[in-house]
């Protein structure tokens, strides 16, 4: 009896799926099976990214481009300056503030988390301000800053890997290239602020006068 009964689940577990070509179970099930009939058009994202110059990385199971972030900040390397740690700083006299405090970071203020969470030391290196550091203490590459965004924002960290995050560079045409955290975020106040759409800042204004 109950070799009938498991022959008839099985046969029903064949024979109930009667779903139409084109028809899937699931978005999965769609990308994957339509994806086998996918034909490569031969468009390349190199002329989208005009002069960004990109390094290449591997998160996971994907290996795309990023943008090249050390030679864009304009004092970079941070040791030009930055030849003795905070800590030796603040017990010396700091004669010369008035003269470098316009150009250093002083105007900066952390709108990131809570504050009591977050401060300079979360992300940048005391003792070797050329890297950033993790919450654990690992050196991060200025270049890959975005693993630190990835320790608190890991949903769209994962997104962002796939590509369902973010930007890429010239849409999904190959080679991949996808800006960073940093590239749309302010990392120390992430936040993008709202803003009236361009045509009410034109429009509508002109109307109510």
């Amino acid at each position: 009896m109950l070799r009938i009964v498991f022959s008839l689940v099985i046969l029903c577990g064949m024979f109930s799926c009667k779903h139409k070509e084109g028809e899937y179970h699931s978005l999965k099930e769609k990308i994957v099976e339509e994806g086998k009939h996918y034909q490569d058009p031969g468009i390349s994202s190199e002329a989208y990214m005009g002069d960004i110059k990109t390094v290449e990385i591997t998160e996971g199971a994907h290996t795309f481009l990023i943008p090249e972030r050390k030679s864009q900040i304009k004092s970079y390397t941070c040791t030009e300056c930055h030849s003795k740690s905070v800590e030796q700083l603040q017990k010396e006299s700091w004669e010369q503030k008035d003269l470098w405090e316009h150009k250093a970071h002083w105007d900066i203020k952390v709108n990131h988390a809570n504050e009591n969470a977050m401060n300079c030391a979360t992300c940048h290196n005391n003792s070797d301000m050329d890297n950033l550091h993790s919450l654990t203490g690992n050196t991060v590459d200025f270049n890959q800053s975005y693993q630190l965004c990835a320790q608190c924002h890991s949903a769209q960290f994962e997104d962002w890997k796939g590509g369902a995050h973010g930007k890429n560079i010239g849409g999904w045409a190959k080679p991949r290239a996808a800006f960073t955290c940093v590239n749309c975020h302010n990392p120390h106040e992430p936040q993008i602020a709202s803003k009236w759409p361009a045509r009410f800042n034109t429009e509508k204004v002109k109307e109510r006068k």
